[in-house]
C-alpha cells in the first residue's frame, strides 16, 4: 500500500508541474493565439534558413549575409517607440491582425519572385526592410497584448510559453527548412510561410476579449507620448540596466546566427542540410530555456538567473567556436540556444513585471530596439568582420563581450533589488508569491 500511495502522489505532483507548466493555456485566448503562432512561426524559420541560404548561394559573401540581417531589423530600431505609441494607443488585436496580414503578403511576394527565378539580392534587401517595417509595429504590440489575453496572474507564464513556443518552431522550421532548400529549393520554403499565417489570423480573427483601453495620453502629441516611455526607462535603474545588457548581446553576441551559412558550409562541411541542423540544435536549446522559466511560479532570483544565463551564453559560443567537427558543434549550439532565450525571457518577465500598465506598449517598444534593433547593427559588424578576421574569431569575440556585460550586471545587481522590489509591489506582479514576503525576500 504504501507504494501505491507513493506512485499516485508522484503522479499527482506530475500533473500538478504541468498545469502550472501550462497555466497560461487555461485562457481561450492564449489557446487561439498559441496554436496559430505555433504554425506561423514554423514557416517563420523555414524562411529564416532558406532565406540566408539564398543570399549566401547568390552571392557566397558575409558581409552581404549581415547586410541583409542589418536590413531586416534595423526599422525596428528607428520605429520601434512609433509601434510602442500604437500598441498604448489602438485596439492591439486589430493592428496584429494587420502586421500579420502584411507579413504573409511580403512572404507570398519573395516566394513569387524566387519561384520564377527572377530574385536578386537587393530585392531580398528590399523584402527584409519591409518586414522589418512590419516587426516594428508587429513586436512591441503582441507583447502588450500577452496582458490582454492572461491578465496579470499569468503574464509571466504567458511569457514563457510564448518564447517555448517561439523556439519550438525553431526546432521544426529550419530542419523541414534544410530537407526542401536542398530538394526544390528556397522558393517553397517562402511560398509556405506566406501560407502559415492564415492559421495565426484566423485565430485573431476568432478571439473574443475586452480590449484594455489604454490612456489616451490626453492632447500629448506623439512625440510627447514616445518621451514619456524613454523618461520612464531611463529613469527606473533596474530596467535601464537589463535593458543595456540586452543591447550589448544583441550587438556583439546574437549576430553569430547570421554567420551560421558559412559555419555550416565552409567549416563544418554540411551544406543546406546541416545549416538546418544547426539551428534546429540552437532551437532545441532555447525551447528547453523557455519551459525551464514556464515552470517559475515567482520572480524571485530572475536576476540572477539574467546574469548567470548571459555569461554562459558567452562562454558557449566561444566552444562553439572553437569546434571544427560537425556533431560536437551541433551539441554546443544547445546551450547557446538554452542561455541566450533564457536571459531574454527572464528579462522580459522582470521589464513587463516593473512596468505600469498605460506604458506597457512603450517600454516594450524599448525592449524590442535593444533584442531585435541592436542586432542588425552586430549583424552588419559581424559580418565585416568575418570577412576579415574569420567567422570563428568573430564569434568568439562576441562571446568575450557578452561575459563582460554579465560581469558588470552581476556585479550592480545588489543596488537594484530595493527597486526592484518596489517597482513589482506597485503593479501588483509578485508572480503568485505574497506581497508582504516580495518585502522581505530579493526578487533579483
Amino acid at each position: 500500500m504504501p507504494e501505491v500511495d507513493q506512485s499516485v502522489a508522484a503522479e499527482a505532483a506530475g500533473t500538478s508541474r504541468v498545469a502550472v507548466t501550462l497555466r497560461a493555456l487555461r485562457h481561450r485566448n492564449f489557446q487561439l493565439f498559441f496554436s496559430g503562432q505555433l504554425i506561423s512561426l514554423i514557416g517563420t524559420w523555414m524562411q529564416t534558413v532558406a532565406q540566408s541560404w539564398l543570399v549566401y548561394r547568390l552571392t557566397g559573401s558575409s558581409l552581404l549575409l549581415g547586410t541583409v540581417g542589418f536590413a531586416s531589423q534595423v526599422p525596428i530600431f528607428l520605429l520601434a517607440p512609433a509601434g510602442g505609441v500604437v500598441a498604448d494607443r489602438y485596439n492591439r488585436q486589430r493592428v496584429v491582425i494587420a502586421t500579420q496580414t502584411a507579413s504573409m503578403v511580403l512572404a507570398l511576394i519573395l516566394a513569387a519572385l524566387t519561384l520564377s527565378k527572377r530574385v536578386t539580392v537587393w530585392e531580398i534587401v528590399i523584402l527584409a526592410a519591409s518586414l522589418g517595417v512590419v516587426n516594428a509595429f508587429d513586436i512591441p504590440t503582441r507583447q502588450a497584448f500577452l496582458m490582454d489575453m492572461v491578465g496579470r496572474e499569468d503574464l509571466m507564464n504567458a511569457i514563457a510559453l510564448n518564447s517555448s513556443m517561439f523556439n519550438g518552431a525553431r526546432i521544426i522550421g529550419p530542419a523541414v527548412a534544410g530537407i526542401l532548400v536542398a530538394s526544390i529549393g528556397e522558393g517553397w520554403c517562402f511560398f509556405l510561410n506566406g501560407v502559415s499565417y492564415i492559421a495565426v489570423i484566423a485565430g485573431l480573427l476568432m478571439m473574443r476579449l475586452k480590449h484594455v483601453v489604454a490612456a489616451s495620453g490626453g492632447d500629448a502629441s506623439h512625440l510627447e507620448y514616445i518621451a514619456e516611455g524613454f523618461r520612464f526607462v531611463r529613469r527606473t535603474s533596474p530596467i535601464w540596466a537589463l535593458l543595456l545588457l540586452i543591447a550589448l548581446v544583441s550587438l556583439v553576441a546574437s549576430p553569430y546566427s547570421v554567420l551560421m551559412p558559412i559555419f555550416a558550409d565552409r567549416i563544418l562541411h554540411g551544406g543546406a542540410r546541416g545549416l538546418g541542423i544547426l539551428m534546429g540544435a540552437t532551437g532545441v536549446g532555447a525551447l528547453l530555456g523557455a519551459l525551464t522559466l514556464a515552470m517559475r511560479t515567482g520572480l524571485r532570483g530572475l536576476g540572477r538567473w539574467v546574469a548567470i544565463s548571459c555569461a554562459c551564453f558567452g562562454a558557449s559560443l566561444i566552444l562553439f567556436s572553437a569546434s571544427r567537427w560537425f556533431w560536437v558543434s551541433v551539441l554546443l549550439l544547445v546551450p547557446v540556444g538554452y542561455s541566450m532565450m533564457l536571459q531574454m525571457s527572464a528579462s522580459n518577465t522582470l521589464i513587463q513585471a516593473m512596468s505600469p500598465d498605460r506604458l506597457r506598449g512603450r517600454v516594450m517598444s524599448v525592449y524590442s530596439m535593444m533584442f531585435m534593433g541592436m542586432a542588425p547593427l552586430g549583424a552588419l559588424f559581424a559580418g565585416a568582420l568575418a570577412d576579415r578576421i574569420g567567422a570563428p574569431l568573430t564569434v568568439a569575440l562576441g562571446g568575450v563581450g557578452c561575459m563582460c556585460g554579465a560581469a558588470v550586471f552581476r556585479r550592480r545587481l545588489p543596488k537594484l533589488r530595493v527597486e526592484v522590489r518596489q517597482l513589482i509591489i506597485a503593479q501588483g506582479m509578485a508572480g503568485g508569491e505574497p506581497p508582504q514576503e516580495m518585502n522581505v525576500r530579493s526578487v533579483p
